[in-house]
Parts: C-alpha cells; structure tokens; sequence
C-alpha cells in the first residue's frame, strides 16, 4: 500500500497547509510594574528542579524561580547570571567562575560558592540528564571562598563549550535544602525554592502553578511583574480558545496546535514567531530498541528510515516548516558539516531489498515482522508521525502497533523499562553538540535517565569521538571529529534524526521585552512587563 496524502487525512482526521510565518518586533516603551503573566504549560510537570531534569517544560516553569550560572544574549553568547565572570586554564582542566555577591535564597540564606559545589558534584554530575556525560571527566570542584568555585577536570573542557552548556545545565539550587535527604524525592523539587525573580507560591496538581515577585531580587527594582500563573491545559483547543479570550497571554515551544498557529498569526492580537527560541532548534526523532534482534541489524534499520518520505511529511503536515535532517547537528550549526545531505532518502525499492538481505522475507499476507512503537508526546506532529510511520512500514511489509501513554508512562516505556521496539519525540540541539546531543548516542549514561542513550547499543568507536571532540579545545580540531562523529552515527544510524525544525511562541501584543534573548521562554522574565 502506498501512503498518499488522502489515505494519512482519512486514518488521522489531520489537514494541514503549508505557509511561512513572518517575524514582527513588539515596539518599546516605559516599563510599567505590576499584572499578572498567564502562561500555557501543555502538559504535567512531575518534578520542577531543573538541577535534575532538563528540560523545556521545567525551564519554562523553574527559570523564573531557579537561576543557572550564565544565560544567554540575543545573538545566543554567553552572560552572566549568578556567575559574573569566568576564566579557563591554558591547558583547559581548570575553569575557575567568580559569583555574585549579596544574592540570597527565597528562604534568607546567602548564596554561596559551596551551594555551586554540590550541585556540579552531587547533582549535575550524578543525575541530570544531559549533565552526567558533560562533566564525566569532571574531579573537584573547590571553593577558596565564598565567591569563588573552581572547576577541575581531567581532561580538557572547552570553555565555550561549558559556559553554553551552564545556561541549560547549570542551574542551581540551595544545598542546605538537598544535602543529605534523597534528592529524588525531596518536597523542594515540587516546591522550588531559588534566587530568581520570582518566589514560588503553589502548585495545584493538573491546574496551575504560581510564582510571585520576590521583593528582595539581587536585580534592584525587577522584577515588574508582580506573579506569573501558568496554566496547565493539555487540550491544544482549550489553550488556544484560553489565549482568544485573555486567560492567557503567551504559550512557547509550539504547544498549540499547527492549524491554530496557523491562524493565530492573522490576528492582530497576537504574534507567532520562532525569534527568541533560536537556542533550542529541535528534530523529530526514531529511536530503536536494540534488544529486538531484528532492529539490531543495521539493515533494517537503514530500511525503515529509507521507507518512510519524511519530505512528504514535513510538506503536508508540519506547514512546510522544517526539513529532513541530514543528521544528529543542526545545519544552522557552526558545527554542521559542510555538504552533509540526509544519509537514507525515501526509496521503497531499497528499502525493501535490505530488509529481503536482512533475511525477513513477506510471510503470510505479506508480512515480514511486527513492531510496537511508543510515542513520546512532546507534541502535536508526534502521534502525526507515529501514524505516517505505522502506515509507511507497512507498505513494506512491516506492521506496527502504536502504544499510547502519558509523558511520564512513555519517558518510562522507552527510557527505564525498555518496554518498547521504536519509539518517537523529540530532540533539542542547544547550540554545541557536547550539550544534549551526544549523550544521546553515548554509552554510560545512568539507567533510566531520560533523552539519553538506553537502547542497548555501545560503539567504542563512538564513545572516543564523542569523548575526544567534547575534550578538544582547539577549535577546528573539535569541528572536524564532530564531522567524523556525524558520519560515524549516521551510518551505523543507532537514532534516526528525522526533521529539523524551529520552535514557535504565540504570545500577546500586551507583552513587553518578550523573546529577547535566544532561550527567552527558558529564561527569567526579570525584565518582561505588560501593557495596561
């Protein structure tokens, strides 16, 4: 059978039309204090300690309440945060950060260098997710004062690097809350408790979850906010008719659905623009199990990345926004290699003939093997392209069963219990390829730890490139084993980088100094205000 546009309308009930979306700058005027920012969160949010889990869904929540050490500008650099400045080694293993002076917990104690120590050696180090593989060759950190922490690392550590890194995966929270209780399960990761701009207030299971201004904010006289609500509504059509009528002002990394965004950027009220997410690019995502004998055969892997006309997909169902991937780094990376193309272009024949080389044969009524396929539903195009995938393989032969949970049940499925042949969701490329993308091919990883390698796959091969390009500090040495990298993973194709792809906020004309900075919904609203 072949999957046509009309067939994938009829079995999704899904109509999309491509268009482009045009970016329009708010205008500036005097800041005005006070009001409330009402923002969309689009799905349940278990743990709210960004020092544990990364992630865009707890960033859009705890940034405003937990800082990290650095953040970043608009062109996507570096800047101060609770660090002021930074300094590295001529050899790289020793990076030493000065921290900012009189800041203080919501709870009244200072801030300090030895807050920063525990999170980089007990939290960071241990259980973040992305974090574990970024500071493996990390040894000690010191503290020969209060303001001072000094990173030391066995092997080189690039400094630009882990100053992108430290925007997503340097956030810290207070150690005399952590320090010897069960960080997992510690109340302060539902009730965070930070040095940000706003203090947390409640949060009401499946509702909404509340900050207020924090009167004592080391940024004198900010925020001008006095509280930001954000409001859990997991049906897209509620969010929108939410955001129509007021109840909301702003919902980020394209939580809405795609017809919607489509007509929202014609009203008047609101703007839809990818500016101000540029830090986050993302790709649709095909993950194997490499536990079933048949996806541990590169073959059929190759096979069903060459059944599946991601070009048709993105064309008719993502508006045209996005286009194949041609691998793990982004094209609008400084990283990216020159000339690279998608390695397995839509070609049933081939596809087909491999999996005849592979040895599964169409059986009775033409099928060669079954698979179950959990998605892991970041977004709306994710079932999308569960259904586009289920329907592809099976014209080569190939039947899938779709299994639907939760986030939480399927992070689980695929990440803790392996109970899962394919799965599909998202990636999020954050500037440098050490950051939260090699860990997903990377072995080592701890067991469970979501978006990172648990498929049962181990490349030697991999591991050094991966190791020696995050330990490289010159330059173009590191640029060129990133090249080597691609082309190693593309081949062996462990992970199938499917789309690449631009996020995008629908927010109100009434919000000021919005999507100001490159990773503005992850960052800390200090200076956003509102209209009156």
């Amino acid at each position: 059978m072949s999957v046509n546009r009309r067939n994938f309308i009829l079995s999704s009930g899904t109509l999309l039309v491509a268009s482009a979306w045009p970016s329009i700058s708010f205008s500036q005027t005097e800041p005005r204090r006070g009001g409330v920012l009402n923002v969309h969160l689009g799905s349940e949010q278990r743990i709210l300690n960004p020092s544990l889990r990364a992630s865009t869904g707890v960033y859009i929540v705890t940034s405003k309440i937990i800082e990290s050490l650095v953040d970043l500008d608009a062109e996507g650099k570096p800047v101060p945060q609770l660090a002021t400045s930074w300094t590295s080694s001529k050899d790289g293993k020793t990076i030493t950060f000065k921290l900012r002076e009189g800041v203080k917990w919501h709870d009244g104690k200072p801030f300090t260098s030895a807050d920063v120590q525990y999170n980089a050696l007990e939290l960071w180090k241990k259980q973040l997710n992305f974090a574990t593989a970024l500071q493996l060759n990390l040894t000690a950190v010191d503290t020969p004062d209060k303001h001072t922490v000094v990173f030391r690392y066995e092997r080189p550590m690039p400094l630009d690097l882990l100053l992108r890194a430290l925007a997503d995966l340097g956030y810290v929270v207070p150690r005399h809350v952590f320090e010897g209780r069960n960080v997992l399960e510690n109340p302060a990761n539902t009730a965070p408790i930070g040095t940000g701009p706003f203090k947390f207030v409640e949060y009401q299971r499946g509702q909404y979850i509340i900050a207020e201004r924090n009167p004592d904010y080391w940024r004198k006289g900010l925020p001008y906010l006095d509280r930001v609500v954000w409001r859990i509504i997991t049906d897209k059509s509620a969010a929108t008719a939410a955001l129509e009528t007021g109840q909301l002002q702003l919902s980020a990394y394209s939580q809405l659905a795609l017809a919607d965004l489509d007509r929202l950027r014609k009203n008047p009220k609101f703007e839809v623009r990818s500016k101000g997410l540029e830090a986050n690019v993302f790709n649709n995502t095909l993950e194997f199990n490499f536990r079933r004998k048949e996806l541990a055969d590169v073959r059929v892997r190759r096979a069903i990345v060459h059944a599946i006309d991601i070009n048709f997909f993105v064309e008719n169902f993502l508006y045209g926004l996005g286009k194949a991937a041609s691998g793990p780094i982004p094209s609008t990376s400084s990283f990216f290699p020159k000339g690279s193309k998608p390695p397995y272009p839509f070609d049933v024949k081939r596809a087909e003939s491999l999996l005849d080389e592979a040895g599964y044969k169409r059986g009775k009524g033409g099928q060669r093997f079954s698979l179950k396929l959990v998605p892991i539903q970041n977004g709306e195009d994710v079932p999308l392209l569960a259904t586009f995938i289920q329907q592809s393989l099976e014209a080569v032969g190939i039947k899938v069963e779709i299994v639907q949970y939760d986030i939480a049940g399927a992070l689980n499925a695929v990440y803790k219990d392996n109970t899962f042949d394919i799965a599909t969701g998202w990636h999020q490329y954050r500037g440098d390829p050490a950051v939260s993308t090699t860990v997903w091919y990377r072995s080592g990883s701890p067991a469970g730890a979501p978006w990172t390698n648990q498929y049962g796959w181990k490349s030697d091969k991999v591991d050094k490139l991966i190791d020696d390009a995050a330990t490289e500090i010159d330059a173009g040495k590191r640029r060129a084993l990133y090249g080597e990298w691609v082309k190693a993973v593309n081949d062996e194709l462990p992970i199938w980088m499917a789309t690449e792809r631009e996020f995008y906020s629908v927010v109100s004309r009434n919000v000021q100094n919005g999507h100001n900075n490159a990773r503005w919904p992850s960052s800390s609203w200090h200076d956003t205000w509102l209209k009156a």
